[in-house]
């Protein structure tokens, strides 16, 4: 027996819990559970408010929400183009291995094509070697010269709590 075909769709704001939900066990999976801290407003808000903060694509089989991509727009200077950011890719478990991830990625190559965006970016921790394996099968490249950095919580709020520089005198 063949397995049920995946559908994508856009998501919508009754799919917010299921977002919600999606995240929680992706950031359980990276063990990184404990810096959740949006909740079910957060995300109606800031996907489905007046100016969307992102989008997602939910990946259903017989109805069922299995899977999602949460992605950005964002700029390359060196392109002088925009590009899409993915945030979160997400299958649960239970469906990995069935190209689920790979449908959602597909929809995500296409989208930017059309749109005329000079390439799709993501992060990927490093431990996760089956992830990993996944995108350099699919041809993506490491980026192995570069370093991620993140400001958040006390030390964004020290930052931007400080004084510009002093202009140079001259």
């Amino acid at each position: 027996m063949s397995e049920p075909p995946v559908t994508l769709r856009p998501a919508a704001p009754e799919d917010a819990h299921q977002i919600l939900n999606f995240i929680r066990e992706l950031a359980d999976y990276e063990q990184l559970l404990h810096e959740v801290t949006a909740d079910l407003e957060d995300i109606r808000r800031t996907l489905f408010g007046p100016r969307p903060e992102a989008e997602v694509v939910i990946a259903e089989t017989n109805g069922t929400a299995v899977g999602f991509a949460l992605y950005h727009a964002m700029y390359s200077t060196f392109l002088a183009r925009s590009g899409l950011y993915l945030e979160d890719l997400y299958v649960q478990p239970a469906f990995r291995g069935r190209g689920i991830g790979r449908a959602l990625l597909v929809h995500l190559a296409k989208l930017a094509v059309a749109g005329g965006h000079g390439r799709l970016d993501w992060s990927c921790l490093r431990w996760n070697e089956p992830s990993l394996a996944f995108y350099r099968a699919l041809g993506a490249q490491e980026m192995e010269d570069w370093t991620r950095f993140r400001l958040a919580g006390d030390a964004l709020e020290a930052l931007a709590r400080q004084a510009p520089a002093p202009k140079p005198r001259g």
